[in-house]
């Protein structure tokens, strides 16, 4: 699904999910700089990103694939 990750002075970083009309707060990322791991967002989705350079400038879209929908977490 195709994600935006955008950082706020607000809630720090976030996603919004335009065909869901859904943004909510990224809680918890495998590794600090995000890209190729999974990232876990305020209401229970854990979603993996795709390797991305570290120094990659948000706001940003990219391809994520959500976990649990065909597998165990």
């Amino acid at each position: 699904m195709k994600i935006m990750i955008r950082r706020s002075p607000e809630t720090g970083l976030s996603i919004y999910v335009p065909k869901k009309d859904l943004e909510e707060p990224i809680v918890e990322s495998e590794h600090t700089t995000l890209w190729g791991g999974w990232i876990r967002i305020a209401n229970g989705w854990t979603l993996d990103l795709p390797e991305m350079a570290a120094d990659t400038t948000l706001p940003v879209t990219v391809n994520a694939r959500k976990r649990g929908d065909s597998e165990s977490e």
